[in-house]
């Protein structure tokens, strides 16, 4: 018996497609095929599922200068005794194809539909109200009606108009003050398809970083560590790799620990009552360091730093894990990047 690992970076989409025979976008497939071998970095025992076995153990001993026995690719799936699976995160796609393959061990469909329920940025939306406190900023809701998206923008500005199921730096549009025709379109296909948008108002982003947590599943709720990372237009671009000390120092420097401390403390709890016997694995949650005016607006401003704590739930494992399980293993004063060159995805650690 045994657990089998999963990278299946295209959950996101495939979760917001709810498809069980869907076929994700090239970038998606491409990633999966280049850095399959990334649960061997936390995988203790079992299978790592890969589509090139030998590629695959070749670009983990590059990066961790130490072999792995346990990638495995699809064919072999039959032939093991799997108990237990572990993917990036679940969806209907990736619970039709391991069934293709003779796995058993996956959730049902009606498990799988809580967890995409549970996916949905509405539970953002309120985690971000239960977080409120002095010393943060930031403000979302849902809205379904074109009107109360005008009626925002005209009390606001600036606001983030979001898809409800959406990957990293896609399913999100920045509105300054009008609406041109193609974001109307596209606000209008969005509800269309999926029922409403997430709109937030815009924050003077000061700096990305995140905290990476586990769910029991039976109301507890673990925290693993901070995650900073680095963002080009809404899209992943590299984490730091570094103590928990040495990440609490650099946002120290923004925002007080006892802050921090205050809303970990309350979305372990919050997300803890959430998920009991919903949801069990890992799951992260983003944020900002800001910088809010003298009205303690989430606009463009000269004044204090504040905490914008939820800017996304992530309900699966992130890059984030990523990096925390590395930082493990590495030296500190590196920065973890995935790079696309020679169309390939590399995983680089750099020294900073």
């Amino acid at each position: 018996m045994a657990t089998l690992h999963i990278f299946n970076p295209e959950h996101d989409i495939a979760l917001a497609a709810n498809l069980s025979n869907y076929t994700s976008p090239h970038a998606g497939r491409q990633l999966r095929h280049d850095l399959g071998w990334l649960p061997a970095l936390w995988a203790s025992e079992g299978y790592v599922l890969v589509e090139n076995v030998e590629a695959a153990a070749r670009d983990f001993a590059m990066v961790m200068h130490r072999p792995f026995d346990g990638f495995v690719d699809k064919h072999l799936l039959a032939k093991l005794i799997i108990d237990h699976v572990e993917p990036w995160g679940w969806d209907l796609a990736l619970r039709s194809f391991l069934i293709r393959y003779g796995v058993k061990a996956v959730p049902t469909e009606e498990k799988i539909g809580v967890i995409r329920d549970l996916s949905h940025r509405k539970h953002a939306v309120e985690l971000l109200r239960s977080l409120t406190c002095d010393g943060t900023i930031g403000y979302s809701w849902q809205a379904d009606l074109m009107v109360e998206i005008r009626q925002a923008i005209r009390n606001h500005q600036r606001v983030v108009v979001k898809a409800p199921w959406s990957s990293s730096g896609r399913g999100v549009r920045f509105i300054n003050n009008t609406i041109d025709e193609y974001q109307q379109r596209w606000i209008q296909n969005v509800i269309a398809s999926q029922g409403s948008v997430v709109i937030e108002t815009y924050c003077n982003k000061v700096k990305d970083f995140g905290m990476e947590f586990e769910s029991d599943g039976k109301g507890q709720v673990s925290y693993l560590g901070l995650s900073l990372f680095h963002t080009e237009n809404g899209a992943y671009m590299g984490n730091i790799l570094a103590s928990e000390n040495e990440k609490m120092e650099i946002i120290s420097r923004y925002i007080s620990v006892d802050l921090l401390v205050q809303v970990r403390q309350k979305i372990c709890y919050y997300l803890g009552e959430l998920y009991r016997g919903r949801y069990a694995g890992p799951f992260g949650v983003d944020m900002m360091v800001v910088r809010g005016d003298d009205n303690g607006q989430c606009s463009m401003g000269n004044g204090q730093y504040l905490l914008n704590p939820c800017v996304e739930i992530n309900l699966r494992r992130t890059m984030g894990h990523v990096a925390l399980a590395l930082s493990e293993q590495t030296r500190s004063d590196q920065m973890m990047r995935v790079e696309y060159s020679g169309n390939t995805y590399k995983l680089k650690i750099k020294q900073i």
